[in-house]
């Protein structure tokens, strides 16, 4: 997938909506999934079809780190399905029980 299929628009909202209401789940997301399990932040600064970047800080140096989606994503509804499957799968690895959504 060379072209992103979503805007600066859509990437703004995401990552804002992200950092704003579930960094919790973006660190448990770079520790299970993002081979980062000393991170102590995370902000998701970029999302495309094939994953989503996160803006990480471990050992006290910040760096990128990509996750990965399980599939290439071209609609915007399949974002929020793809995070929360990642979000579940990373607490299942790091042995949390992973938050369910009232």
């Amino acid at each position: 997938m060379s072209e992103n299929p979503f805007g600066p628009e859509v990437i703004a909202a995401v990552s804002r909506h992200m950092n704003d209401d579930h960094a919790a789940d973006s660190l448990v997301i770079v520790r299970g999934l993002g081979d980062t399990p000393d991170a102590t932040a995370a902000r998701m600064t970029h999302v495309d079809g094939t994953g989503v970047d996160f803006s990480v800080t471990a050992a006290g140096v910040d760096r990128t780190v990509r996750v990965p989606f399980a599939r290439p994503l071209t609609e915007r509804p399949e974002i929020r399905q793809e995070i929360v499957r990642l979000y579940t799968e990373a607490a299942t690895a790091l042995g949390l029980e992973p938050r369910t959504e009232d």
